[in-house]
């Protein structure tokens, strides 16, 4: 009969493993038993701290002081200029004069003369113009002549009857404006009057008279203004 061995139950066939784990095992065990260190507290000086020394502790306060501000740059150094010789020689040009001795003849250049037209007032004028006839006298004497004519004038050529036709009646004015120019000629007449045909009449009258000499201011004719009223009476 033979004897029947389980495989699971033999104990040889994994002794060289065991043999190898148990060996690892003692040389871990003995390098730790080897290199273990026992530390005294004493030696450590771990002493225990008191928070109540450090709150005793005064930790003194120190001022922040600000760093001085940085100096200034150094101003920039001044350029260095230097002067080259220009060597290069520059032709001069000559500038011939181009006058010439011959003498030009200006010709003469008449200015002519602007003359204003100025008028002066009968009154104050320095020498009054002349009517024919008052040509004697000095300057008063010709200046009541010249008026006088002029009155006597007008009435001999003046229509009278005109205003009765226009049916105006009593007295009546008519104010008239002229001027005797450098030349003595009647020129500018104006007339204002009750009605119109009137003051047509007054200009014609006016306009009738002669040439007279002109009125002078210095020496020099000048434009004089005249006013003459008109008045007669229109009977009824």
């Amino acid at each position: 009969m033979q004897n029947k061995k389980s495989p699971k139950a033999d104990i040889g066939r994994n002794s060289s493993l065991y043999f190898a784990v148990g060996l690892a095992l003692m040389m871990f065990l003995s390098y730790g038993t080897i290199n273990y260190k026992v530390y005294d507290k004493d030696a450590l000086g771990l002493d225990k701290v008191s928070m109540d020394a450090l709150d005793e502790e005064e930790v003194p306060i120190t001022e922040q002081v600000k760093p001085p501000p940085p100096p200034p740059p150094p101003p920039p150094a001044p350029e260095v200029i230097e002067i080259v010789e220009d060597e290069e020689e520059v032709e001069e040009t000559i500038i011939e004069s181009t006058e010439s001795d011959e003498e030009l003849e200006i010709e003469d250049i008449e200015i002519e003369e602007f003359e204003e037209d100025v008028e002066v007032p009968f009154a104050v004028i320095e020498n009054v113009p002349v009517f024919p006839g008052c040509e004697r006298g000095n300057n008063e004497k010709k200046r009541k002549c010249m008026s006088d004519k002029i009155s006597k004038f007008v009435q001999r050529k003046f229509n009278t009857d005109l205003a009765g036709d226009l049916g105006l009646t009593g007295r009546q004015r008519i104010s008239v404006i002229f001027k005797i120019d450098k030349s003595g000629n009647v020129t500018g007449v104006r007339a204002r009057a009750p009605h119109p045909r009137l003051e047509k009449e007054a200009q014609r009258v006016i306009n009738l008279l002669p040439k007279m000499q002109p009125g002078k201011q210095r020496g020099k004719a000048v434009i004089v203004p005249y006013s003459l009223p008109i008045i007669f009476q229109v009977q009824d």
